[in-house]
């Protein structure tokens, strides 16, 4: 018989008064990247600690009377404890490092993201996209940045995995204990839980909002696991990624439009929006349709300000990555919404569909987020080309080149994920800044730590990852079952060996298994004697991606070979805990993606930082990053059509990159046991990519080219009532409607057959404006590498002037542009609608080339 109680009740902890401050520094996630704090709560108890998952909440709650008088009794426990309240004192009253014009506490920017990976204690992520918007939140505190964070919160999180005895996957979800979480539930004014409504298939479906603290950066939480809502619509928040598509819109749904109305409820006015992924695509709709009811205006007069004042950021780079929904699921949960705001069917939909005429294609979240955004990026400079070519189609009168969607290149933050001796040698050498701002610090300095120092460090790191990973396997094996096999020596890796490590989700195109092409071959290298070489792998599945369970099947089944035994182990169960131990040990850190879809990656820069070397195929952030002699390049830029004919060739250049330049570097010791050109590879790796690839400078990067600008229009164009967005509401009218009309008559240039580089050629256009006005029109000439063929490649653009307007409306428009390279040069002319205050020339999707 199991004992139910009738009631439960929330205790907390009778703090000491002297040690009263525990309990604020426990409800902020301030220390999940302040190393000095993670010591005082280990050191209250250092098994509880790990026991309750790295949960200070549940720490507290879990010491006895008794241990708290000892504990204040401890002149050098209150000590520490001054000094980390000190540290966090300081940081929460920091002056702002960014400031983000036409922002304010209220007027602030709202970062949407199905995900958050903020500390393993909470669940609410499943990998990359989660971790990057952790590292986002994170780093706008650092900066000071007025940005609150929007999000579900899954009261049975994302699942905790384990393998059988024969290698599949299986998930398992267990509820979250709130009580024991450093969330707080936002109450209204009258004291009761704030709630919000979201219209759903004849119902309205309720969400409470809880708040969480990330330094200076509120996180809001959405929750439908509440009353009155009925037990299936409870059930809407329980996982992350759970359910089916139906499941999936539902979540959307309470993300973006109840993410919207809560912030309302809140009292904070979003001067931007920022959509981290397609999930959160309907936070546009709810923002204009607000708009529509408090301003008295039209769809298209609220979109305007709405579609400035969004940033989209994609982070997919195959189109089976894209969330697709049925045309008669978007009728049935958002007709009556988009009704409500004098939409029909083909209005609101066409939204969602690379050809708004076509009423059988499915409606894309990704592709209405693209169309309500001002500002579209993808995650690194090479995820900006095949983001490009994916969404092409939307605006099929621009070139390639041209089509609206710029990078901004992905970043971890470092405070978090450097390891606590290697932060104390950056404390050091590079000086104390580098935490609060890594880009400015004087990363310079990492070439004067000694090699011995550095290499000391490193070897305690990597000696702590095996230990680690011994002791999980070591459980791992009791739990399914399995005693260690004959022919073992019982301990597998060694605390000395080149360790390499490959820690992601397991997904087909990341390749896991290619690293098994030639197991004979593999084994030669990983069994060296005097030189030896081990890899530690770790990652989950989808829970409905059977083949992805099927790799890593592969890979335990070839780690239990005898000739792999003790040289290659899979970890379980990986969650930020394991994934910050591997990037802190390892040596080297494997990516071998099938180019070009890793759209950035992001492991890789945490091992880096830490004094890991990086191994990669060219793609993500790689590709921009590498450098001869800073980590090693897979394939180099090597492309075959055929998958069997890459794999062949990667994994070569694997097992020729392992054979004949990590493993002479790495052994090559001095009498001391010191490999100076190892570290010298660290050191330089080091000082090259720490103040680039980091969240500083990405929150940074997008603070300047995407929040001012459009926390500027959300500005101006609300301004007088909306006088200025209805203004452009009715010129985009006139221009679509008249857009046909306009017409190119001729092109003429003073061009010479042979000209010097450097020499300025002018362009002269006629064109009849047919219902439009000069002004309504932009003129541009576009030059650059053309082929005989007449194909040309964009190099530069340039504005061309109005002249005149003659008595039969012919317009003028002239200019020069100067070709700055040798070689066959063209250009062709482009006309654009123009209006002051549009900054999206491209928004309004016309073009017309001469």
């Amino acid at each position: 018989m199991r004992l139910r109680a009738s009631r439960s009740l929330l205790v907390e902890p009778a703090l000491p008064p002297a040690l009263e401050p525990l309990r604020r520094l426990s409800e902020n996630l301030f220390w999940t990247w302040n190393t000095d704090a993670v010591a005082l709560f280990e050191r209250i108890d250092r098994d509880a600690w790990q026991e309750t998952g790295h949960n200070p909440v549940r720490l507290l709650q879990g010491v006895s009377v008794q241990q708290w008088e000892v504990l204040a009794d401890d002149d050098g426990f209150r000590r520490h404890l001054e000094r980390v309240v000190d540290a966090f004192d300081a940081y929460m009253a920091r002056p702002a490092l960014v400031q983000v014009p036409g922002t304010s506490e209220r007027e602030v920017i709202a970062y949407f993201s199905l995900e958050f990976a903020l500390a393993e204690s909470l669940p609410n992520y499943s990998g990359g996209l989660g971790v990057l918007a952790g590292d986002h939140l994170k780093s706008a505190s650092d900066l000071g940045i007025p940005l609150v964070g929007v999000g579900l919160l899954y009261h049975e999180g994302y699942f905790r995995q384990q393998l059988g005895p024969d290698g599949w996957q299986h998930e398992d979800y267990s509820v979250i204990d709130l009580a024991g979480q450093p969330l707080k539930p936002i109450h209204g004014a009258k004291g009761e839980p704030m709630r919000v409504a979201v219209p759903f298939d004849g119902r309205e479906v309720y969400a409470r909002v809880w708040r969480l603290d990330v330094g200076k950066t509120p996180l809001y939480l959405l929750d439908t696991n509440i009353e009155p809502n009925s037990a299936q619509d409870r059930q809407l928040t329980a996982r992350l990624y759970g359910g089916d598509s139906e499941t999936r819109i539902q979540q959307e749904m309470v993300l973006g439009i109840g993410g919207v109305r809560a912030l309302h409820a809140l009292g904070l006015h979003p001067a931007v929006c920022h959509m981290n992924e397609g999930h959160s695509a309907l936070l546009g709709v709810e923002r204009i349709r607000m708009m529509m009811e408090e301003d008295g205006v039209s769809f298209a007069e609220a979109r305007i300000p709405v579609t400035s004042a969004t940033v989209f950021t994609t982070h997919t780079a195959v189109a089976a990555g894209i969330d697709l929904f049925a045309p008669d699921l978007l009728r049935r949960y958002l007709g009556h919404y988009y009704a409500s705001m004098g939409l029909d069917d083909h209005g609101f939909l066409g939204l969602g569909r690379t050809n708004p005429t076509d009423d059988t294609e499915p409606f894309s979240m990704a592709l209405l987020g693209l169309r309500l955004s001002g500002y579209r990026n993808g995650v690194s400079k090479l995820h900006q080309r095949v983001s490009r070519r994916l969404w092409e189609a939307a605006w099929p009168n621009l070139p390639l080149e041209q089509v609206p969607i710029e990078a901004v290149t992905n970043g971890v933050h470092l405070p978090t994920w450097v390891a606590h001796e290697i932060g104390d040698l950056y404390d050091r050498y590079v000086g104390p800044g580098w935490r609060d701002d890594p880009v400015n610090a004087d990363w310079q300095h990492v070439s004067e730590i000694p090699d011995e120092e550095l290499w000391r460090v490193h070897e305690r790191q990597r000696e702590r990852l095996v230990l680690r990973a011994r002791a999980q396997h070591a459980e791992d094996l009791v739990r399914r079952g399995r005693a260690v096999a004959g022919g073992s020596t019982g301990q597998p890796l060694d605390n000395r060996a080149l360790t390499i490590g490959f820690a992601r989700r397991f997904a087909g195109y990341k390749r896991a298994t290619l690293l098994f092409r030639d197991p004979g071959r593999l084994a030669a290298i990983l069994n060296n004697p005097e030189r030896p070489v081990q890899f530690i792998f770790s990652g989950k599945a989808h829970p409905r991606d059977e083949p992805a369970k099927a790799l890593i099947r592969e890979v335990l089944q070839f780690s239990r070979l005898p000739e792999f035994r003790d040289r290659i182990i899979l970890l379980e169960r990986y969650d930020i805990d394991l994934a910050r131990s591997l990037v802190q040990g390892a040596d080297v850190w494997l990516n071998t993606p099938l180019r070009p879809l890793e759209a950035s990656g992001t492991s890789g820069m945490k091992s880096v930082a830490n004094g890991g070397l990086h191994m990669s195929v060219m793609d993500g952030w790689w590709w921009e990053a590498y450098r001869p002699g800073l980590g090693w390049a897979i394939g180099r830029d090597r492309l075959d059509d055929d998958p069997e004919a890459q794999d062949a060739f990667d994994a070569d250049s694997v097992y020729d990159l392992i054979e004949n330049e990590l493993v002479p570097a790495f052994y090559d010791r001095d009498p001391d046991g010191i490999p100076h050109a190892w570290t010298e590879r660290m050191k330089a790796s080091i000082e090259a990519f720490a103040p680039v690839f980091n969240t500083s400078r990405m929150v940074a990067e997008y603070a300047g080219t995407a929040y001012e600008h459009a926390a500027a229009s959300w500005g101006g164009l609300r301004e007088s009532g909306l006088a200025a967005a209805r203004d452009q509401a009715a010129w985009l009218e006139r221009v679509t409607a008249g857009w046909s009309e306009v017409k190119v008559c001729a092109v003429e240039d003073d061009a010479t057959e042979t000209g010097l580089a450097g020499t300025p050629v002018t362009v002269t256009v006629q064109i009849h404006p047919g219902p439009l006005a000069p002004e309504d029109l932009r003129v541009d000439v576009v030059f650059g590498p053309a082929t005989p063929g007449g194909e040309l490649a964009v190099g530069g653009t340039e504005q061309l002037a109005f002249r005149n307007q003659g008595n039969d409306g012919m317009c003028r428009f002239s200019g020069t542009f100067r070709p700055l390279e040798g070689g066959r040069i063209g250009y062709a002319i482009r006309v654009l609608p123009q209006h002051p205050a549009l900054h999206d020339v491209f928004g309004p999707g016309l073009a017309l080339w001469a």
